[in-house]
Protein backbone atom coordinates (compact mmCIF):
# COMPACT_ATOMS: atom_id res chain seq x y z
CA UNK A 1 0.00 0.00 0.00
CA UNK A 2 1.25 3.48 -0.89
CA UNK A 3 1.08 5.80 2.12
CA UNK A 4 -0.34 9.33 1.93
CA UNK A 5 3.01 10.98 2.68
CA UNK A 6 4.61 9.08 -0.19
CA UNK A 7 2.01 10.48 -2.56
CA UNK A 8 2.48 13.95 -1.09
CA UNK A 9 6.26 13.73 -1.55
CA UNK A 10 5.84 12.59 -5.14
CA UNK A 11 3.42 15.44 -5.82
CA UNK A 12 5.80 18.02 -4.36
CA UNK A 13 8.63 16.65 -6.48
CA UNK A 14 6.54 16.88 -9.66
CA UNK A 15 5.50 20.44 -8.79
CA UNK A 16 9.13 21.39 -8.19
CA UNK A 17 10.14 19.92 -11.55
CA UNK A 18 7.41 21.89 -13.31
CA UNK A 19 8.62 25.15 -11.72
CA UNK A 20 12.24 24.37 -12.61
CA UNK A 21 11.33 23.51 -16.21
CA UNK A 22 9.34 26.71 -16.54
CA UNK A 23 12.15 28.83 -15.15
CA UNK A 24 14.79 27.07 -17.23
CA UNK A 25 12.84 27.73 -20.43
CA UNK A 26 12.22 31.35 -19.45
CA UNK A 27 15.87 31.98 -18.59
CA UNK A 28 16.92 30.62 -21.97
CA UNK A 29 15.01 33.54 -23.49
CA UNK A 30 15.93 36.45 -21.20
CA UNK A 31 19.18 35.47 -19.43
CA UNK A 32 22.53 35.96 -21.18
CA UNK A 33 24.62 33.98 -18.73
CA UNK A 34 25.15 30.26 -18.32
CA UNK A 35 22.24 28.15 -17.04
CA UNK A 36 22.55 24.42 -16.40
CA UNK A 37 20.14 21.71 -15.23
CA UNK A 38 21.15 19.26 -12.47
CA UNK A 39 24.74 20.50 -12.33
CA UNK A 40 26.82 18.51 -9.76
CA UNK A 41 27.93 20.94 -7.06
CA UNK A 42 30.96 18.80 -6.26
CA UNK A 43 32.41 20.39 -9.41
CA UNK A 44 32.15 23.82 -7.79
CA UNK A 45 33.41 23.28 -4.24
CA UNK A 46 36.92 22.80 -2.86
CA UNK A 47 35.60 19.86 -0.82
CA UNK A 48 34.64 18.08 -4.09
CA UNK A 49 31.39 17.15 -2.35
CA UNK A 50 27.79 17.91 -3.31
CA UNK A 51 24.87 16.60 -5.32
CA UNK A 52 23.13 18.41 -8.19
CA UNK A 53 21.54 21.85 -8.14
CA UNK A 54 18.14 22.03 -9.80
CA UNK A 55 19.50 25.01 -11.74
CA UNK A 56 23.04 26.40 -11.80
CA UNK A 57 23.40 29.95 -13.11
CA UNK A 58 26.30 32.29 -13.83
CA UNK A 59 25.19 35.86 -14.63
CA UNK A 60 27.23 37.87 -17.13
CA UNK A 61 27.00 41.21 -15.34
CA UNK A 62 24.85 43.31 -13.00
CA UNK A 63 21.99 43.69 -15.48
CA UNK A 64 21.96 39.94 -16.07
CA UNK A 65 21.88 39.40 -12.30
CA UNK A 66 18.84 41.70 -12.07
CA UNK A 67 17.06 39.63 -14.71
CA UNK A 68 17.88 36.44 -12.82
CA UNK A 69 16.66 37.78 -9.48
CA UNK A 70 13.42 38.94 -11.12
CA UNK A 71 12.80 35.42 -12.46
CA UNK A 72 13.64 33.87 -9.07
CA UNK A 73 11.11 36.15 -7.38
CA UNK A 74 8.50 35.49 -10.08
CA UNK A 75 8.80 31.71 -9.69
CA UNK A 76 9.08 31.89 -5.87
CA UNK A 77 12.00 29.49 -5.72
CA UNK A 78 14.89 29.17 -3.27
CA UNK A 79 18.33 30.31 -4.34
CA UNK A 80 21.80 30.17 -2.85
CA UNK A 81 24.73 32.39 -3.72
CA UNK A 82 28.21 30.96 -4.20
CA UNK A 83 31.58 32.28 -5.23
CA UNK A 84 34.66 30.09 -5.54
CA UNK A 85 33.15 27.37 -3.32
CA UNK A 86 36.05 27.39 -0.89
CA UNK A 87 34.09 27.21 2.39
CA UNK A 88 31.08 25.14 1.35
CA UNK A 89 29.88 21.71 2.40
CA UNK A 90 26.97 20.75 0.14
CA UNK A 91 24.45 17.99 0.76
CA UNK A 92 24.89 14.70 -1.09
CA UNK A 93 21.32 15.27 -2.37
CA UNK A 94 22.34 18.65 -3.75
CA UNK A 95 20.28 21.84 -3.63
CA UNK A 96 16.60 21.90 -4.61
CA UNK A 97 16.63 25.38 -6.02
CA UNK A 98 18.87 27.73 -7.93
CA UNK A 99 22.57 28.26 -7.39
CA UNK A 100 23.75 31.73 -8.40
CA UNK A 101 27.50 31.90 -8.97
CA UNK A 102 29.13 35.32 -8.90
CA UNK A 103 32.45 34.60 -10.53
CA UNK A 104 35.06 35.84 -12.97
CA UNK A 105 32.55 37.96 -14.90
CA UNK A 106 32.58 40.37 -11.94
CA UNK A 107 36.31 41.01 -12.15
CA UNK A 108 36.57 44.81 -12.17
CA UNK A 109 39.91 46.00 -10.79
CA UNK A 110 41.24 49.57 -10.71
CA UNK A 111 43.35 51.96 -8.65
CA UNK A 112 42.85 55.61 -7.74
CA UNK A 113 45.62 56.79 -5.41
CA UNK A 114 45.51 54.66 -2.27
CA UNK A 115 42.04 53.37 -3.17
CA UNK A 116 41.51 50.10 -5.03
CA UNK A 117 38.08 49.16 -6.40
CA UNK A 118 37.61 45.44 -6.95
CA UNK A 119 34.70 43.37 -8.23
CA UNK A 120 33.13 40.52 -6.29
CA UNK A 121 34.62 37.97 -8.71
CA UNK A 122 38.25 38.96 -8.17
CA UNK A 123 40.30 36.23 -6.47
CA UNK A 124 41.88 37.39 -3.22
CA UNK A 125 45.23 36.04 -4.42
CA UNK A 126 44.95 38.08 -7.64
CA UNK A 127 43.94 41.18 -5.69
CA UNK A 128 46.93 40.74 -3.38
CA UNK A 129 49.30 40.47 -6.36
CA UNK A 130 47.74 43.52 -8.00
CA UNK A 131 48.04 45.69 -4.89
CA UNK A 132 51.61 44.49 -4.31
CA UNK A 133 52.69 45.38 -7.85
CA UNK A 134 51.01 48.77 -7.40
CA UNK A 135 53.11 49.37 -4.29
CA UNK A 136 50.13 49.28 -1.93
CA UNK A 137 50.47 47.44 1.39
CA UNK A 138 47.84 46.09 3.77
CA UNK A 139 46.27 43.25 1.80
CA UNK A 140 49.08 40.73 2.16
CA UNK A 141 47.16 38.78 4.82
CA UNK A 142 44.58 37.69 2.21
CA UNK A 143 47.05 36.50 -0.44
CA UNK A 144 46.64 32.84 0.52
CA UNK A 145 42.90 32.78 1.13
CA UNK A 146 41.46 30.76 -1.81
CA UNK A 147 38.27 32.65 -2.54
CA UNK A 148 36.65 35.62 -4.23
CA UNK A 149 36.33 39.06 -2.67
CA UNK A 150 32.53 38.78 -2.86
CA UNK A 151 32.55 35.78 -0.56
CA UNK A 152 35.22 37.11 1.78
CA UNK A 153 33.47 40.36 2.70
CA UNK A 154 30.21 39.01 4.22
CA UNK A 155 32.14 36.72 6.58
CA UNK A 156 34.89 39.29 7.26
CA UNK A 157 37.48 36.74 6.13
CA UNK A 158 40.93 37.04 7.58
CA UNK A 159 44.28 35.41 8.28
CA UNK A 160 47.57 36.17 10.00
CA UNK A 161 46.26 39.11 11.97
CA UNK A 162 44.38 40.84 9.14
CA UNK A 163 40.68 40.96 8.25
CA UNK A 164 38.48 42.53 5.57
CA UNK A 165 37.31 45.14 8.06
CA UNK A 166 40.86 46.54 8.20
CA UNK A 167 40.90 47.57 4.53
CA UNK A 168 37.35 47.70 3.15
CA UNK A 169 35.83 51.20 3.20
CA UNK A 170 32.75 50.77 0.99
CA UNK A 171 30.75 47.79 -0.22
CA UNK A 172 28.31 47.99 -3.16
CA UNK A 173 25.54 45.38 -3.09
CA UNK A 174 22.35 44.37 -4.87
CA UNK A 175 19.26 43.26 -2.98
CA UNK A 176 16.88 40.56 -4.18
CA UNK A 177 14.73 43.22 -5.89
CA UNK A 178 17.68 44.35 -8.02
CA UNK A 179 18.22 47.61 -6.13
CA UNK A 180 21.75 48.87 -5.45
CA UNK A 181 22.93 49.70 -1.92
CA UNK A 182 26.23 51.08 -0.61
CA UNK A 183 27.52 50.46 2.89
CA UNK A 184 30.42 52.16 4.62
CA UNK A 185 32.87 50.25 6.82
CA UNK A 186 30.90 51.28 9.90
CA UNK A 187 27.57 50.32 8.33
CA UNK A 188 28.96 46.89 7.48
CA UNK A 189 29.04 46.07 11.22
CA UNK A 190 32.09 43.84 10.84
CA UNK A 191 32.91 41.39 13.64
CA UNK A 192 34.68 38.04 13.83
CA UNK A 193 33.62 36.06 10.71
CA UNK A 194 30.46 38.13 10.49
CA UNK A 195 28.95 41.32 9.03
CA UNK A 196 25.54 42.77 8.28
CA UNK A 197 25.62 40.80 5.02
CA UNK A 198 26.22 37.40 6.64
CA UNK A 199 22.59 36.39 7.01
CA UNK A 200 21.04 38.69 4.44
CA UNK A 201 19.93 38.54 0.81
CA UNK A 202 22.42 41.21 -0.27
CA UNK A 203 24.79 40.23 -3.07
CA UNK A 204 28.22 41.90 -3.11
CA UNK A 205 29.01 43.51 -6.45
CA UNK A 206 32.24 45.37 -5.65
CA UNK A 207 34.16 47.04 -2.85
CA UNK A 208 36.58 49.91 -2.24
CA UNK A 209 39.75 49.25 -0.25
CA UNK A 210 42.08 51.85 1.21
CA UNK A 211 45.68 50.69 1.45
CA UNK A 212 49.06 52.16 2.40
CA UNK A 213 51.94 53.02 0.04
CA UNK A 214 54.95 50.72 0.42
CA UNK A 215 57.92 49.21 -1.36
CA UNK A 216 56.95 46.56 -3.90
CA UNK A 217 59.86 44.32 -2.82
CA UNK A 218 58.82 44.44 0.85
CA UNK A 219 55.17 43.70 0.09
CA UNK A 220 56.04 40.78 -2.20
CA UNK A 221 58.40 39.35 0.39
CA UNK A 222 55.68 39.43 3.04
CA UNK A 223 53.28 37.66 0.68
CA UNK A 224 55.88 34.96 -0.01
CA UNK A 225 56.53 34.49 3.72
CA UNK A 226 52.83 34.15 4.54
CA UNK A 227 52.21 31.72 1.69
CA UNK A 228 55.16 29.56 2.74
CA UNK A 229 53.80 29.51 6.29
CA UNK A 230 50.38 28.49 4.99
CA UNK A 231 51.78 25.72 2.78
CA UNK A 232 53.86 24.32 5.65
CA UNK A 233 51.01 24.27 8.17
CA UNK A 234 47.80 23.54 6.24
CA UNK A 235 46.67 20.31 4.50
CA UNK A 236 46.41 21.83 1.03
CA UNK A 237 46.95 18.46 -0.66
CA UNK A 238 43.51 17.17 0.36
CA UNK A 239 40.01 18.52 -0.38
CA UNK A 240 38.51 20.60 2.43
CA UNK A 241 36.53 23.76 3.10
CA UNK A 242 39.33 25.49 4.98
CA UNK A 243 38.96 26.00 8.72
CA UNK A 244 36.05 23.82 9.77
CA UNK A 245 35.25 25.59 13.04
CA UNK A 246 35.25 29.19 14.22
CA UNK A 247 37.70 30.33 16.87
CA UNK A 248 35.90 30.02 20.23
CA UNK A 249 36.03 32.77 22.86
CA UNK A 250 38.42 30.67 24.93
CA UNK A 251 41.31 29.10 23.05
CA UNK A 252 41.72 27.92 19.47
CA UNK A 253 39.66 25.27 17.71
CA UNK A 254 42.67 23.36 16.35
CA UNK A 255 44.38 23.14 19.76
CA UNK A 256 41.18 22.07 21.50
CA UNK A 257 40.63 19.34 18.91
CA UNK A 258 44.22 18.13 19.21
CA UNK A 259 44.14 18.25 23.02
CA UNK A 260 40.96 16.18 22.89
CA UNK A 261 42.97 13.44 21.17
CA UNK A 262 41.18 13.75 17.84
CA UNK A 263 44.13 14.42 15.56
CA UNK A 264 43.93 12.08 12.56
CA UNK A 265 40.52 10.71 13.61
CA UNK A 266 38.69 9.17 10.65
CA UNK A 267 35.03 8.55 9.92
CA UNK A 268 34.58 6.71 6.65
CA UNK A 269 36.07 9.03 4.00
CA UNK A 270 36.52 12.07 6.26
CA UNK A 271 39.43 12.79 8.59
CA UNK A 272 40.55 15.36 11.13
CA UNK A 273 43.74 16.49 9.45
CA UNK A 274 46.92 15.14 11.03
CA UNK A 275 48.69 18.26 9.75
CA UNK A 276 46.30 20.89 11.11
CA UNK A 277 43.47 19.79 13.43
CA UNK A 278 41.37 22.81 12.49
CA UNK A 279 40.68 21.17 9.12
CA UNK A 280 38.41 18.24 8.36
CA UNK A 281 39.52 16.83 5.03
CA UNK A 282 38.30 14.30 2.50
CA UNK A 283 41.04 11.67 2.39
CA UNK A 284 38.99 8.95 0.67
CA UNK A 285 36.10 10.42 -1.37
CA UNK A 286 34.14 11.56 1.68
CA UNK A 287 30.43 12.22 1.41
CA UNK A 288 28.70 15.18 3.02
CA UNK A 289 27.29 12.84 5.67
CA UNK A 290 30.79 11.53 6.44
CA UNK A 291 31.99 15.06 7.12
CA UNK A 292 28.91 16.02 9.14
CA UNK A 293 29.18 12.95 11.35
CA UNK A 294 32.86 13.63 12.01
CA UNK A 295 32.01 17.25 12.84
CA UNK A 296 29.40 16.01 15.33
CA UNK A 297 31.96 13.72 16.96
CA UNK A 298 34.47 16.56 17.24
CA UNK A 299 31.92 19.00 18.69
CA UNK A 300 30.65 16.44 21.21
CA UNK A 301 34.12 15.32 22.31
CA UNK A 302 35.50 18.84 22.74
CA UNK A 303 32.42 19.85 24.73
CA UNK A 304 32.67 16.79 26.98
CA UNK A 305 36.35 17.43 27.71
CA UNK A 306 36.49 21.22 27.90
CA UNK A 307 32.90 22.50 28.12
CA UNK A 308 33.41 24.56 24.96
CA UNK A 309 31.00 24.41 22.03
CA UNK A 310 32.68 24.63 18.62
CA UNK A 311 30.64 26.39 15.94
CA UNK A 312 31.02 25.59 12.23
CA UNK A 313 32.89 28.08 10.08
CA UNK A 314 32.14 26.02 6.99
CA UNK A 315 28.85 26.92 5.28
CA UNK A 316 26.50 23.92 5.13
CA UNK A 317 24.17 23.93 2.11
CA UNK A 318 21.08 21.80 1.51
CA UNK A 319 21.21 19.99 4.85
CA UNK A 320 21.88 20.59 8.55
CA UNK A 321 24.56 19.63 11.04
Amino acid sequence: MIEYNQLTGKGEKMEHELVINSMFNELKKVFRGEVLRDEPLKNHTYFKIGGPASLFTVPEDEEDLKVLLKEIKKHEIDYYLIGNGTNLLVSDEGFKGIIVKIGEKFNKLSRDGNKVTAGAGVLLSSLAKFTAKEGLAGFEFASGIPGYLGGAIPINAGAYGGEMKDVVTKVTCMDRDGKIHEFSNEEMEFSYRHSRLSDSDYIVLEADLILTPGRVEDIMEKIRDLNEKRISKQPLNLPSAGSTFKRPLNGYAAKLIEDAGLKGLKYRGAMVSDKHCGFIVSYDNATCQDVLELMRIVISTVYDKFGIILEPEVKIVGTKL
